[in-house]
C-alpha cells in the first residue's frame, strides 16, 4: 500500500507519504538508514502481499513525526504545511486481492501460467482513496495504472495538476507468518499549468497482523531530490524530508 499527503504546488508528494524516522526506530523495525538511498533491486512485476492482506480495509493513518534533515538549507515543498497533520487521524479505505493482479505476459503475448494469483494492491482505487482523504471528495478526476506495467501510474487532479509515478526499485521480506515488510522507490513527476517538479520517494512499510480483522503498520518515507533540482548536488543521496505514520487497518470485508 502506498501510497502520502497534501501540499500547495506539488499536491501528491505528501499523499504518497504515510510515515517517521529516528535511529532507534530504524533498529527496531529493521528499516533502512536514511543517510543515502537504499540498496534495493529493480522492481519487476507487482508488489506481492501475504494472503492475510486480502480484503477491503478501513485505514486510520496518523502522522507521528516529520524531519527535514537538511533544514534550514533545503526544505522540500509541502513540508511546513504538512505539520498540521501531526497527530490528526486521516481515514480512508484501501483494498488488496488476487482479483487485482495483472498476469505478466511473455514476449510472444502468452500470459505466464501460475497456479494461483498473488495478492496485490488495487493501486488505482487506493491512490484515489488516499488522495481524496487529503484533498477532498471529487478532487481526483482520474487515476490510471498502466495495464502492461503495474509500477506506472498517472493521477489527474482538478486544476490541471498531473502526477506521473513509476516504481523503480523494490525489496520485500516476510519476517514471520504475521509480519511483512516492503520497500519501494518511486520516481515522481508533478505537473501543473505553471510548474514541473520531480523527486524520488522511498517508502518502507512494516505490517503486523494482530488478528484476522486487524492489522497495524508503521510506514517510513524519505524524499530525495531529482538531478534536475538546483539543490541536488548539495543534497546528494541524502533525504530532504522524512515522515513516519502509524496505520491501523480494520477489515471491512473479504
Amino acid at each position: 500500500m502506498k501510497c502520502l499527503n497534501v501540499f500547495a504546488t506539488t499536491i501528491l508528494i505528501l499523499i504518497l507519504l504515510l510515515i517517521k524516522v529516528n535511529t532507534v526506530l530504524a533498529a527496531e523495525y529493521h528499516l533502512p538508514a536514511w543517510y543515502h538511498k537504499p540498496f534495493v533491486e529493480d522492481a519487476k512485476g507487482d508488489l506481492y502481499y501475504p494472503d492475510w492482506m486480502a480484503g477491503t480495509w478501513k485505514v486510520t493513518n496518523i502522522l507521528e513525526e516529520q524531519v527535514a534533515p537538511l533544514a534550514p538549507n533545503i526544505i522540500s515543498p509541502g513540508f511546513e504545511d504538512n505539520q498540521k497533520y501531526i497527530g490528526e487521524p486521516i481515514i480512508f479505505p484501501v483494498r488488496f486481492g488476487q482479483e487485482y493482479y495483472i498476469p505478466e505476459t511473455r514476449w510472444f503475448f502468452i500470459p505466464s501460467i501460475t497456479t494461483e494469483n498473488p495478492v496485490v494492491a488495487d493501486r488505482a482505487f487506493n491512490g484515489k482513496s488516499i488522495t481524496e482523504a487529503y484533498l477532498g471528495k471529487n478532487s481526483v478526476l482520474r487515476v490510471a495504472v498502466d495495464p502492461q506495467d503495474p509500477n506506472q501510474q498517472i493521477t489527474i487532479l482538478k486544476g490541471g495538476i498531473k502526477s506521473i509515478s513509476k516504481v523503480t526499485k523494490r525489496a520485500l521480506e516476510e519476517l514471520s507468518k504475521d509480519r511483512f515488510m516492503a520497500t519501494e522507490v518511486t520516481q515522481q513527476l508533478f505537473k501543473s499549468p505553471n510548474k514541473i517538479y520531480l523527486n524520488e520517494v522511498e517508502t518502507t512499510s512494516d505490517y503486523h497482523l494482530i488478528d484476522p480483522q486487524n492489522i497495524e503498520a508503521t510506514q517510513v518515507t524519505a524524499i530525495y531530490l531529482s538531478p534536475q533540482d538546483p539543490d541536488y548536488f548539495q543534497a546528494g543521496d541524502r533525504p530532504v524530508a522524512i515522515y513516519r505514520y502509524h496505520l491501523d487497518l480494520s477489515l471491512i470485508n473479504k
